[in-house]
């Protein structure tokens, strides 16, 4: 059967956007928003959802998908809130940073049976910005959304196989990943970077404050590496309690690159790491020279 009702507990800017998303593509079903009334209110205005619904049981009752898109530690509790209230064709799925936490609570909750139940999700997506008023229909197309299967060696339900259907059909690009490898990629490309520019734009506040002209001739380099520190603590706290591990190597390596390049400011290792930079980076074939 074809999916009729949709609940989106947390209609932020990725539960939000998703809700926009689906209208765009002309979903026929219906989108039902969990969050806190006000926040509630501004998604029905802009039509982001159907029916509002601040009580997390309520919300999902008829609903043939659930999306938790709140932030991790929230996710894991609404995880268990609503295991017992759903029916077993139900698929929860959810919008994640982090996902072995969330796998460990769903096979906790569900036994065998989770790998038909529930299927997680990250859309890597998002902006500096949250909120349900940056909320964008456009967020996701052509950003890639990793699904982690609880079991990689079981075919998907059909109503698994829908929502990864309407999952392409808002423009995403469902990437299948080993949770275990997701949490350690995550924790390269998406948490390092997050952890680099708060503790660089940290590091200029104690030495400048609040500097105009530190702010005057700050270039686009300066700007693009500062401008994710406006991230919430909220989301970041969260990621850093269920990735600690993979967070922590991660700096630790990073650390350990940034001593060899300050003992190497003046010797043959400045070099070495500037030319396998480069050679990486025209590799990659995914981030164009900036000569600013």
């Amino acid at each position: 059967m074809a999916i009729q009702q949709i609940t989106i507990v947390g209609t932020g800017l990725i539960g939000g956007s998703l809700g926009l998303a689906l209208r765009r593509i002309g979903f026929a079903g219906r989108i039902i928003g969990c969050d806190k009334r006000p926040v509630l209110e501004v998604a029905h205005a802009r039509g982001a959802i159907d029916r509002a619904e601040a009580d997390l049981e309520r919300a999902i009752i008829g609903s043939d998908v659930i999306v938790l898109a709140t932030p991790v530690g929230c996710t894991l509790s609404q995880l268990e809130a609503v295991a017992h209230l759903t029916a077993p064709d139900t698929l929860i799925t959810d919008a994640g940073s982090t996902k072995e936490r969330f796998v460990e609570r769903a096979r906790m909750l569900f036994g065998s049976s989770a790998k038909q139940r529930v299927l997680p999700g990250h859309p890597m997506a998002g902006k500096e910005v949250g909120g349900i008023e940056n909320a964008d229909s456009e967020l996701f197309r052509d950003a890639v959304w990793l699904i982690t299967p609880i079991d990689g060696g079981e075919a998907y339900t059909s109503r698994q196989q829908e929502y990864l259907e309407l999952l392409g059909a808002i423009g995403a690009r469902v990437i299948v990943m080993d949770v275990e490898r997701h949490d350690r990629l995550c924790a390269w490309i998406s948490h390092l970077p997050q952890m680099i520019a708060t503790a660089l734009t940290v590091s200029l506040q104690e030495e400048f404050g609040d500097d105009s002209e530190l702010m005057r001739i700050g270039g686009r380099a300066l700007r693009e590496m500062t401008r994710i520190a406006h991230s919430p603590y909220s989301m970041w706290r969260d990621i850093a309690l269920t990735n600690t591990e993979n967070i922590e190597d991660a700096l630790l390596r990073f650390e350990q690159q940034l001593a060899h390049l300050r003992e190497n400011l003046r010797g043959p290792g400045l070099r070495e790491m500037f030319e396998s930079a480069n050679q990486w980076s025209v590799a990659s074939g995914q981030w164009p020279v900036d000569r600013e």
